[in-house]
């Protein structure tokens, strides 16, 4: 079939990007679903630093790519093998998939499957197939998605349902910003009710990790960015505290906290930033960052306070998720008013505005811009 799509065809593309249109929007050739695969017609897709880090070359992948990894959509083919969806149901798409059967989805960390991320990595679905296609050859997939595109043929393994009931514009921000955010809170660092938390970086997923230590019940969260309107934003969701990012905010933190919080999480992709966390966090707390720097980024650690002080520093994927379990839990508890994520979204877009739509993202004007295709 036919499909319009946003194609990534070079990096580092000048800005403003609304002028210099890293994205195309293109008529692809897309198969049709093939064993264990499904078709699935986008209804939302939300902008990302994931598909920022694309675009501006932080994040090299194998191009021509058409981009795009969290989104929400309706079933429309099912493919040999795929027994337990229908036409018509409603999912959430998963930027990894997991394949079940390796070691780390063994031992119920689906978010480290090997297959899953050696797709991901080339392009393709999991499996290795490639279901796009232009009039030269082969279109790659981005994380085994591709959402910014009016259809998809996906994995049936990076697809979670969910009820009809949940809007789709709603329902595409669970796919990664919650699931990363409220999951690094809750499974990665385990916050516990009274505990402290500090959240570094207040895009969508910073901004779901604040709700998410909100809703696990902390009794100081304190939020940290440079951009005046997130803090005034994450104040109105919750927040205990706001803080100005920059020379003075480490001290301002631990002031608050005596000493330092139990939990700090950094979200801004940024080495400094990461640094900043590790000091903010008190003797015998845990640092986790789910943040993307570009992949030749260092952390300088002083590994005597790391023993000394019995500091844990954790990596946090996809917010450690279990996409079966925890998407359906952060949905009960969205519609139960406890998890208010849509007060996350910025704007809405169609697909001829994603170069100007990265241009908000890029600047930090914008939390969640989501493209409605219906």
């Amino acid at each position: 079939m036919k499909i319009e799509a946003a194609v990534l065809r070079a990096r580092d593309a000048s800005l403003p990007y609304a002028e210099s249109r890293p994205l195309r929007i293109e008529t692809l050739d897309l198969d049709p679903p093939g064993k264990g695969e499904v078709l699935v017609r986008i209804a939302a897709a939300g902008l990302c630093h994931s598909d920022l880090s694309v675009i501006n070359g932080d994040r090299p992948r194998p191009l021509p790519m058409a981009l795009g990894h969290e989104a929400a959509g309706v079933v429309e083919a099912l493919g040999e093998d795929v027994a337990d969806l229908a036409v018509g149901d409603h999912v959430v798409m998963i930027f990894m998939p997991s394949c079940g059967h390796c070691l780390p989805c063994a031992e119920g960390r689906p978010a480290l499957c090997a297959p899953g991320a050696a797709a991901n990595g080339a392009g393709t679905l999991l499996g290795d197939g490639l279901r796009l296609h232009d009039e030269d050859g082969t279109v790659h997939h981005h994380l085994g998605v591709s959402a910014f595109a009016t259809h998809a043929v996906v994995s049936r393994r990076s697809l979670v349902k969910v009820d009809p009931e949940l809007p789709l514009h709603e329902a595409a921000l669970f796919g990664c910003a919650v699931l990363t955010g409220v999951g690094a809170v809750v499974n990665t660092a385990g916050v516990k009710a009274g505990q402290s938390v500090a959240v570094i970086g207040l895009g969508g997923v910073g901004l779901a990790a604040v709700l998410g230590a909100i809703a696990a019940g902390a009794a100081q969260v304190i939020a940290v960015d440079l951009a005046d309107d997130k803090l005034a934003l994450a104040s109105e969701l919750g927040a205990t505290a706001t803080v100005k990012a920059g020379a003075d905010a480490v001290a301002t933190v631990r002031a608050l906290t005596d000493g330092g919080c139990d939990v700090v999480l950094e979200m801004a992709g940024s080495v400094r930033a990461l640094e900043s966390a590790v000091a903010m966090t008190r003797r015998g707390g845990t640092t986790v960052t789910a943040g993307l720097p570009p992949p030749d980024a260092a952390l300088a650690v002083n590994v005597v306070a790391l023993v000394a002080d019995e500091r844990t520093l954790k990596g946090s994927y996809i917010g450690t998720c279990v996409p079966t379990r925890d998407i359906p839990r952060y949905v009960a508890l969205y519609r139960a008013g406890r998890l208010p994520v849509d007060r996350l979204v910025s704007g809405y877009l169609t697909l001829s505005d994603i170069n100007a739509g990265f241009d908000e993202l890029h600047a930090g004007r914008a939390v969640r811009q989501i493209i409605r295709f219906d």
